[in-house]
C-alpha cells in the first residue's frame, strides 16, 4: 500500500457533493488538494475544511468546457502549487429529457462538460506527469455511459464518450507510469442526484454517499504502484 501522505490532487467540481467529500477524504491522508469550480464562495468554505485538516489547499475558477480557461488556469495552479500527483476529473452536469425537446444548446453544454471538458483538464495536466515519471488520473463516469435510457441521451453519451477517452489513456499513459482508472458509478446521494434530478431521496441507510465512492478512490489511490484498478463501477445494495 503506498502512503498518499505530501502528494498533491486537483480535483475538479470539487466545491460540493462527490468533488467535495473527495478532496477532504484525500486531505485526511494528507494530500495537499487543490479544487476547482465556479462559485467562490463555496470553493473558499471548502478550501478552509482542508487547510483546517492541516494540509495545504487552493481553488481555481474555471468552467472545464473552456479549452482556452482551463489551459491558462491549470497551468498557474501548476506554477503556484506545484505539479499534480493525482488528478480527478469529476466535474460534470446532467439534465434529462426527450431527445426531440431538448434543446441542442443544452444537448451539446452536456457533452462539453463531461466529455470535452476531461479531455482538456487531462491535457493541460499530463505533460507535468510525464516530467514527474508517474500519476494517477481517475475519471469519474456513470453507469449511464455503460447503457443509454429513455431521455438520458445527452448524459448517457457524453459519459460514454468519457470511458472510451479514459480507457484508451490507461493503453497509453501505464507505460508512463501513470495509472487511469474509469469509475462508473451508479446513483449517489449527491446534491445533483436529490435536488436537480430528482432520481434519489438519498437515505443514508440505504443510498450510497459521496463519502462512500470518496473511500473507494483513497483506497485504489494506495494500491501499490505496481498495480492499477481500470475501471469498477459502485452501486447501492438494496435501495
Amino acid at each position: 500500500m503506498q502512503d498518499l501522505k505530501g502528494k498533491r490532487a486537483l480535483v475538479t467540481g470539487g466545491s460540493r457533493g462527490l468533488g467535495k467529500a473527495i478532496a477532504i477524504a484525500l486531505a485526511k491522508e494528507g494530500v495537499d488538494v487543490a479544487i476547482t469550480g465556479r462559485n467562490k464562495k463555496t470553493l473558499e468554505d471548502v478550501v478552509a475544511e482542508i487547510e483546517a485538516l492541516g494540509v495545504k489547499a487552493t481553488y481555481s475558477i474555471f468552467n472545464v468546457a473552456e479549452k482556452v480557461e482551463v489551459k491558462m488556469q491549470i497551468q498557474r495552479l501548476i506554477e503556484s502549487f506545484g505539479a499534480f500527483d493525482i488528478l480527478i476529473n469529476n466535474a460534470g452536469i446532467a439534465a434529462f429529457g426527450s431527445f426531440v425537446e431538448m434543446a441542442e444548446n443544452d444537448w451539446e453544454d452536456i457533452v462539453r462538460t463531461n466529455l470535452f471538458g476531461p479531455y482538456y483538464v487531462s491535457k493541460a495536466v499530463v505533460p507535468s506527469m510525464i516530467d514527474l515519471g508517474s500519476g494517477d488520473i481517475i475519471n469519474v463516469s456513470s453507469t449511464a455511459g455503460l447503457k443509454g435510457n429513455a431521455v438520458t441521451s445527452a448524459y448517457s453519451a457524453s459519459k460514454a464518450g468519457l470511458i472510451g477517452l479514459s480507457e484508451s489513456l490507461m493503453f497509453e499513459l501505464r507505460k508512463k507510469n501513470i495509472r487511469v482508472t474509469t469509475l462508473t458509478p451508479s446513483t449517489i446521494a449527491s446534491e445533483m442526484s436529490k435536488d436537480v434530478l430528482k432520481i434519489t431521496d438519498g437515505d443514508p441507510e440505504k443510498v450510497v454517499q459521496p463519502e462512500d465512492f470518496a473511500q473507494l478512490i483513497v483506497d485504489l489511490l494506495k494500491l501499490d504502484k505496481r498495480a492499477m484498478l481500470a475501471s469498477a463501477s459502485l452501486w447501492s445494495t438494496n435501495p
